[in-house]
């Protein structure tokens, strides 16, 4: 792409000066006069990360597999504006028909996770890893990952996981191979290889930017390859989180996400998928307290909708993550005033080639639920 063309792509994905002018009151309205408009030609599926104030127009609400296939169920439905990061809408464009457009309101909505393995990395660190291990390996990707790492996987004989599905994932993989890469979470690998008794001594974690192994053990041994790759957000929670919340709330219960580092997830009193976090405090009685490991916009939702509990963050200072903020009330209005106008914008193609392969890796995922 020449600078020019650069220059023009970002122009015209900038939000126009109106947007920034408008009163919340003025962009609702707006919002709901396009949805009810364009009727069952549109679906707005949001993340369980997203703002409340795009969360209260969305159609469906859930985590980002679900809110893909429940995308692609909707037929009646033209077009697809996802309130999530991009992944998620390459995910959604992957499993919805070709008459359907998944559109992503503001293209800067990525994740720092998915980024962390890109597809040359990966090509590079599969050369060295079967000259290593030789044809020993199954490769298993969190399905927060762009829609080439899925293909690879796909390519590769191997599948997507979830938080939910990770342990039966893996448990079909070693099925297959001796040992597994799994990419690009190792916090979500780690545990859940851990609950399935494989000690963190079998476990080797692999470095893409230096290109090396983080073990200092016999190669031979090792079962699981983690990916050197981890979220930001869950990332800062901490074991001085938990002691300050056992010293400060002893009656508090703490839920995390298995996105957590090990020796956190190790301290808490329970750990699971974003779902399974909203309906464990959902089926807690009254008056329980829990601190909860996860990105701030569903704990604080989770404080509004269970005002029977005391629900707060595990760490007091937590923001809530960057890049699933990007999708805001005027970037949700833009993407609809565009589709009303018969202009899509920001949207999420996934090549033919790529899409088929990642849609093995899910499909093999898919077909052990």
């Amino acid at each position: 792409m020449s600078l020019l063309e650069m220059v023009q792509q970002k122009n015209m994905n900038m939000l126009p000066e109106r947007y920034k002018t408008m009163t919340v009151d003025e962009m609702e309205s707006r919002v709901w006069e396009v949805k009810n408009k364009l009727g069952d030609k549109l679906f707005i599926p949001g993340h369980h990360y997203q703002k409340d104030e795009v969360i209260q127009f969305a159609d469906a609400v859930g985590d980002s597999l679900q809110l893909a296939q429940v995308s692609a169920k909707n037929t009646a439905a033209e077009y697809i504006v996802f309130c999530g990061v991009h992944f998620m809408a390459e995910t959604a464009d992957i499993l919805t028909s070709d008459k359907q457009k998944v559109i992503l309101p503001d293209m800067r909505a990525g994740c720092s996770l998915a980024d962390m393995a890109n597809i040359e990395q990966t090509e590079r660190g599969w050369q060295e890893l079967q000259e290593t291990f030789r044809d020993t390996i199954i490769p298993l990707t969190y399905v927060n990952s762009t829609a080439a790492i899925k293909a690879f996987v796909g390519r590769h004989g191997g599948a997507t996981v979830t938080s939910s599905n990770a342990r039966p994932m893996l448990e079909w993989a070693f099925t297959q191979k001796e040992r597994v890469l799994f990419l690009p979470d190792q916090h979500l690998g780690r545990n859940t290889a851990f609950d399935m008794g494989i000690p963190l001594d079998k476990m080797a974690v692999w470095d893409p930017v230096l290109e090396k192994f983080e073990y200092n053990g016999d190669l031979d041994e090792v079962k699981i390859i983690l990916w050197k790759g981890h979220c930001s957000v869950h990332a800062m929670f901490t074991v001085e989180n938990v002691k300050q919340v056992r010293k400060n709330h002893p009656d508090a219960k703490i839920i995390v996400h298995p996105e957590c580092s090990r020796e956190v997830v190790a301290l808490a009193d329970d750990a699971g998928s974003t779902k399974y976090i909203i309906e464990t405090i959902k089926a807690s009685a009254p008056g329980t307290k829990w601190a909860v490991g996860t990105e701030m916009n569903l704990v604080n939702r989770l404080t509004k909708q269970f005002a029977d509990k005391e629900v707060f963050s595990l760490n007091p200072y937590m923001c809530a993550c960057l890049t699933m903020n990007r999708i805001d009330l005027p970037h949700l209005l833009w993407a609809l005033e565009n589709v009303e106008r018969g202009e899509v914008m920001n949207q999420i193609i996934v090549e033919a080639n790529i899409a088929s392969e990642a849609h093995l890796a899910l499909e093999r995922m898919l077909a052990r639920a």
